[in-house]
């Protein structure tokens, strides 16, 4: 009996895992398994727009047990792996993607360097968490691993400073890689300096959190988008409107407001697995808001294709 319940067991993990890869491939025989639930994420429906080919999710985060949290972190979800969320991407139908080191394993890029082995090189990039001690060395080895820019959090404060923002920048300038800021719209207006010197580009996450397209730190960011010398997440509708689903039209009208103001310095992003809210929202109608936002099929590829292949090196 024992055995018939093993035999069982192992058919139903090997089925899973046979559902999970038919999505991720778009294997025909595959597509009644995109209504399954996907961790994080509420809604089982794939999203109405289809995802162009080398879409890519330029924002998300890998949360594993087996490395240790930051002492200091506020933010500790439970499991969000690899697996989870090759799930969400046979949702959504993205085959590009780019890991976010979170706030939760502060300097300590262990958990990033593991995702971004099983992900591979081809589809996957990685943004670090490093302070003033990194060695050059750590660096290369971040670089070799598929990072491509390091990311300062002004939001979940406790790993990196606003006063660390321009040395580091001078430091991998020379790798060629990129500057990720989160933070608020009024610390976004605070440093315009820092971001006007920098010698690398900033990217923005969660549209610079702006809640209405009137507001200051959105005329400065559009200043920069400008001169070329920033980029801006699309991603995180969710947190700061006031309105919330299905239209989160307060942040929509941000979002299309940057669309027409820099549509080639833009990218998109989940922000999967959501650490922020506990109440998940569905990654298929935060998927569909780009179509909402932008009319224009050839923008809209530009956005997920076109402009994340430029700024993290896909080939």
């Amino acid at each position: 009996m024992e055995q018939k319940g093993f035999s069982r067991r192992s058919f139903i993990r090997n089925f899973s895992s046979f559902a999970a890869a038919c999505i991720v491939c778009g294997d025909t025989a595959g597509q009644a398994q995109q209504t399954l639930h996907v961790p994080w994420s509420s809604g089982t429906e794939p999203p109405h727009n289809k995802a162009p080919a080398h879409a890519t999710d330029c924002h998300h985060h890998i949360y594993d047990s087996r490395f240790p949290v930051d002492p200091s972190a506020k933010l500790r979800p439970g499991n969000a792996t690899v697996s989870d969320y090759r799930l969400l991407q046979g949702r959504l139908g993205t085959t590009r993607n780019v890991i976010v080191q979170p706030s939760t394993y502060g300097i300590d890029n262990r958990c990033l360097l593991d995702a971004l082995r099983q992900f591979g090189r081809a589809t996957t990039r990685g943004i670090a968490v490093v302070n003033t001690t990194v060695s050059d060395a750590e660096l290369k080895e971040l670089g070799a691993a598929g990072v491509c820019g390091i990311r300062f959090n002004l939001v979940q404060t406790g790993a990196t400073t606003v006063e660390m923002i321009e040395p580091l920048a001078k430091r991998v300038a020379l790798m060629g890689w990129h500057v990720q800021v989160n933070a608020t719209a009024d610390q976004i207006l605070a440093n315009e300096a820092i971001w006007n010197r920098l010698p690398v580009p900033v990217v923005f996450d969660h549209m610079g959190h702006v809640s209405v397209s009137a507001a200051p730190a959105f005329r400065l960011i559009g200043k920069i988008l400008q001169k070329g010398k920033c980029w801006v997440k699309l991603s995180g509708a969710y947190m700061d409107s006031s309105v919330g689903p299905p239209t989160y039209s307060d942040r929509s009208a941000v979002a299309a407001a940057y669309i027409k103001e820099a549509p080639e310095r833009l990218v998109w992003g989940s922000d999967w697995p959501h650490p922020t809210t506990d109440d998940k929202p569905d990654d298929a109608l935060l998927f569909n808001l780009l179509g909402q936002w932008c009319h224009e099929e050839n923008v809209r590829t530009r956005i997920l294709v076109h402009n994340p292949a430029h700024l993290y090196g896909f080939s």
